[in-house]
Parts: C-alpha cells; sequence; structure tokens
C-alpha cells in the first residue's frame, strides 16, 4: 500500500473522520491548532485507547532543593506509589486483582501478537526501559568509579519506587522470575542512589547499564545482537543500527517513560524513551540522526517523516511492548530543567505532579500525556508539529507524510499498520476525549486516586 491518497468510499468510521480533516483543515492545521475529540487512527488494548491517570499529592513531602532529594524513600514514599501502580493496573485491565490483572494483560498481549490463549511462561524475559537520561554515560553525572549521582542529582530521571513498585508486580502478582527482568536505559548508568534500594530487594535481577559498571559496583552491560534496526527515512552511508540482546531475547517489553516537556521535541515520553535504546547517542556520528525529525526546525513543517514510529512499530521494541507508563511524580523539561517543576495548572495547584499514566496503547498515553504538558507549559507555541509523531504512529498505515514505515527491514516491505489512536481532550479543566463523552472510537481516560471525581 502506497502512501497516496485513499478515496473517502474505501473508508468507513474513524478512517473517514480522518481524511475528512485533512480535506477540511490540512495537516498543518491539525498539527498547530489541535482540534478536540477528532481520534485518528485504531485504539489497542483489552478497552481500545484506554488511558489510567493516577494523581495522589500524598506520594512525595519533598520540600525542594536543599531539603534533601526527591528519590530518598522518605521523601517519595513507595507504599504511596505501589498503591497508585496497583490500581492503574487494575483499571486498564477491570479485574479487581493484581495477579489476574497481570494474566490477563500478558493473555491479551500473546492473543494479539499470535501465540495464542498463554499467561507467563517459566523462561520468559521481560524488559523495562526507563528514562535515566540525566545519567547518560559520558554526561558526568554519574562518577564511572564511585557510580554516585554527582551531578544535577535532582534531576528528573524513572524514579526508584516506581521500579520498585513494579519490580514487585512483576514478581510477586505475575510470577516472573527476577533472573529473567532486566531493567534499565542502554544509553545510561545506573547510579547506587537509584540501584542500591532495588538490588537490596531484587537482588537476582539484572540492572542494564551502558558501561556494566565496574568490580566494587557490577551491573549488566548492554550489548548489541545482531538483529538490525533501519530507518524508514533510508539513509544512505550512514552505520547500521542492531537491537540489544536484551531487547532481542525478551519475550516482553514494558516502556516506562517520564512526564517531560523538551526543549527541542515539545515532549519526550514514551516514544521517545526509545532514543537510548540503540546503545549509542542519538547523533553518534556515522549513524543516522535521530534528532533530524524532532529538532525544533523540522517541528515547524508537519507532515514529515519522524524516527519516533521506528521505535514504536519496531518487531523488536514497540512490537514486543505489552505495557506503556510514564512515570509523573516529577516532572520538568529536558535539558531546561536540572530539577523539577512543580505544575500551577488544576489540579496540581503549586505542587509536584504527583501522577502516573498507563496504557496498552502507545499512540492514546503519549496523546494525554501530551495534553497534560500542553496545558501547562508555554513553549509549546513555537512547536507547531510537537504531536506530528502521533499523527504519523496513528495512521502508519497511510500517514501525512507518505513514509512506508517499515523499520524491520532493508526496503520497504512491510507496511506498519495503526499503532494506536489519538486526539486531543476537550478542554484542560474537564479532560475528556470521545469514549468519556460517549462515542464509540477514540481515548478514555480514567483517573483513580483520592480525589478522583
Amino acid at each position: 500500500m502506497s502512501g497516496a491518497a485513499v478515496a473517502p468510499s474505501m473508508l468507513r468510521g474513524a478512517d473517514a473522520v480522518t481524511l475528512g480533516i485533512r480535506d477540511a483543515l490540512g495537516i498543518s492545521a491539525l498539527a498547530s491548532n489541535p482540534v478536540p475529540n477528532v481520534p485518528l487512527g485504531v485504539g489497542k488494548g483489552i478497552h481500545p485507547g484506554r488511558v489510567v491517570w493516577a494523581h495522589n499529592p500524598d506520594a512525595t513531602d519533598w520540600e525542594g532543593p536543599g531539603q534533601g532529594h526527591w528519590w530518598e524513600y522518605q521523601h517519595t514514599k513507595p507504599e504511596v506509589v505501589e498503591s497508585m501502580l496497583a490500581e492503574t493496573i487494575r483499571q486498564l485491565t477491570g479485574k479487581a486483582n493484581d495477579r489476574e490483572a497481570w494474566h490477563t494483560l500478558i493473555r491479551h498481549f500473546n492473543r494479539s501478537h499470535g501465540h495464542g490463549n498463554a499467561g507467563y511462561r517459566q523462561g520468559e524475559k521481560v524488559v523495562i526501559k526507563v528514562n535515566l537520561v540525566g545519567c547518560m554515560a559520558g554526561g558526568r553525572t554519574v562518577d564511572p568509579q564511585a557510580y554516585d549521582l554527582v551531578r544535577d542529582i535532582d534531576y528528573m530521571n524513572a524514579s526508584p519506587q516506581m521500579i520498585r513498585a513494579l519490580l514487585r508486580q512483576l514478581v510477586h502478582a505475575a510470577g516472573v522470575p527476577q533472573a529473567d527482568i532486566s531493567v534499565g536505559d542502554p544509553l545510561a548508568l545506573f547510579p547506587n542512589q537509584y540501584h542500591d534500594p532495588l538490588h537490596e530487594e531484587f537482588p537476582n535481577v539484572n540492572y542494564l547499564d551502558h558501561a556494566g559498571g565496574n568490580a566494587l559496583h557490577p551491573r549488566t552491560r548492554v550489548q548489541l545482537s545482531s538483529l538490525p534496526f533501519y530507518w524508514s527515512a533510508r539513509p544512505v552511508g550512514t552505520a547500521q543500527d542492531y537491537v540489544p540482546v536484551s531487547y532481542a531475547e525478551a519475550k516482553y517489553l514494558i516502556n516506562m517513560a517520564n512526564l517531560k516537556g523538551h526543549g527541542a521535541a515539545g515532549v519526550t515520553l514514551c516514544g521517545k524513551n526509545h532514543f537510548g535504546s540503540l546503545n549509542r547517542t542519538p547523533p553518534a556520528k556515522g549513524y543516522y540522526d535521530m534528532h533530524t525529525s524532532t529538532l525544533a526546525k523540522a517541528l515547524d513543517s508537519p507532515g514529515q517523516y519522524r524516527a519516533v514510529v521506528d521505535f514504536m512499530g519496531q518487531a523488536h521494541i514497540g512490537g514486543k511492548t505489552m505495557l506503556y507508563l510514564i512515570d509523573g511524580l516529577y516532572s520538568g523539561i529536558h535539558t531546561m530543567d536540572h530539577v523539577p517543576r512543580r505544575w500551577s495548572s488544576a489540579p496540581f495547584n503549586g505542587q509536584w505532579t504527583c501522577s502516573l499514566l498507563a496504557s496498552q496503547d502507545p499512540v492514546a498515553i503519549d496523546s494525554v500525556a501530551y495534553d497534560f504538558l500542553r496545558a501547562e507549559l508555554s513553549n509549546f507555541r513555537r512547536l507547531s508539529g510537537a504531536d506530528d509523531y502521533l499523527h504519523e504512529a496513528a495512521l502508519a498505515d497511510n500517514p501525512p507524510s507518505g513514509t512506508f514505515y517499515d523499520s524491520d527491514h532493508p526496503t520497504p516491505t512491510t507496511r506498519l499498520a495503526s499503532l494506536g489512536v489519538h486526539e486531543h481532550w476537550n478542554n484542560p479543566q474537564d479532560k475528556q476525549y470521545s469514549k468519556n463523552l460517549g462515542k464509540g472510537e477514540g481515548i478514555e481516560l480514567i483517573r483513580v486516586g483520592p480525589r478522583a471525581a
């Protein structure tokens, strides 16, 4: 199937609406002036398009820099975080207890990927890709000998409390042995401040690390497999990228991103979380520069190829992902903020964001997080195409750019189907999507927490 226009008579339901938007507004207008409650693409998950948002201000009592550090367990409450994660998984699946919720997640993943109605089987490996960009190797924030955070100590990385909550769920509810779990960021070092409390409880988990630690502070070094990763932009003369061994060997992947804006790309959420997955910096010399499609100049011209979509659809990355999480306990803008920022919009009202988002739909979860960030951050005024990758992903089978998205083959061979559903909420006050308004297609946002409406 080419990227050519499709006749309206060939489209039904949400696809017909999509074509109508294109004809009436044009892609540039769609990107720069978000139209509320017009779904694009096809929802994914047990409850297609469902996103669960947990917000609990009791998760932290950190007063800010100079009053300890946010990642310390006396400041970010592990028991509250664990409750938030457990409730989001139950609401996501519609099940009453943790064990049943995880079994349902895994069985749904296997059914939808042609593996039958199978639950978790011993020996199947799970990878958790977290965002530790503030600990990037070579960035001088982590001492490579002592493995301590020494700079940007309060940067908005994945929280150890959220990682621990997820490990507890996987081990105790899903029944995954510790040795079959790998967690980390291939491009980053795993500092002691985050690692040690996790390792104390889960000593047999593999803690992925770009350098592999050292004799005093051992970690699991990220190695590359022989499985190639191809760019749908089809660059010429660049070095070949490969999928990490841990990803290649895994049956399941969990994408745990952070709720962050981005000074160039607008947002850095589940999609962009994988910019570190190839174990080399995005603009590494000789390789394709992933940043080409995310810099502000590129975002001024919507309807272009977006490298993020290749990660979202690649067989051993997006194709293996059974759960998407966005750790929103603390938020900020990469790389502008060196400490989290409090949010003024409701219901945060001058406090930390204290949130968690969960979904089985990679497009829906980033769409919701995008709306939150756009409502709070002023820099979106100059980033007209910050959500362009969501249009491309939702319509991957016939994207606005005309790109033939296929990162599994050296030449265009098998075009991606829609990767999920995208839309914008009705307004920042009500935060309602199409399914919240009683429509059959689109996103459904479910809020949980002590003050949920």
